[in-house]
């Protein structure tokens, strides 16, 4: 869902900003703390505006205006399956896949390594600079992965935006297409 496919308001339900806006609940809770544990939890039925108006009288226009501007700071971390594509090979790019070991073992993009705890330590020791792209199945946990690795100081960091799956599906059908089961 784009920004072009719905129009935004407060009165929409937090289940479709979340379609709009993947990274709401990120913004939501770095800024207000709303949405991210069992005592500042919203349900995806409830709307922006009820959000608010139970969380000390927020402006919803205002939040409204913070989650666009969370969303644009997000896509500014991302990489698009095929400006990847056009880089697969350069050698100072560290492909680092986020997925588990069965999905990584049974199909990975050329020259990414799985991400393990040895690898998560030896990174930090990378000079700061290096950069980092980040993989996870459809691209709804590279974000937090990349905030991550911004917060220890790397400046070249992005995330595979929809994932492997897209990847597959929009820069390198070679490779083959899945689906997980939702836990």
């Amino acid at each position: 869902m784009t920004t072009a496919a719905i129009e935004l308001s407060p009165d929409l339900t937090m289940e479709e900003l979340l379609g709009v806006f993947p990274g709401a609940r990120r913004t939501l809770f770095q800024l207000h703390h709303i949405g991210g544990c069992s005592s500042c939890g919203f349900s995806p039925s409830e709307t922006l505006s009820q959000i608010c108006a139970r969380n000390g009288g927020l402006d919803p226009v205002a939040v409204l205006g913070e989650l666009k501007e969370g969303h644009l700071k997000d896509e500014a971390l991302l990489i698009s399956p095929n400006d990847l594509y056009l880089r697969i090979n350069d050698s100072a790019l560290r492909l680092l896949d986020i997925r588990t070991r069965e999905e990584f073992e049974a199909v990975a993009i050329p020259g990414s390594r799985f991400m393990t705890q040895e690898i998560m330590q030896e990174s930090m020791n990378w000079p700061k600079e290096t950069e980092i792209i980040l993989i996870d199945h459809s691209g709804s946990r590279v974000l937090d992965a990349a905030a991550y690795f911004a917060g220890h100081g790397f400046s070249k960091v992005k995330g595979l935006k929809g994932g492997i799956d897209a990847y597959s599906e929009q820069a390198d059908p070679s490779l083959p297409r899945y689906t997980t089961e939702a836990a």
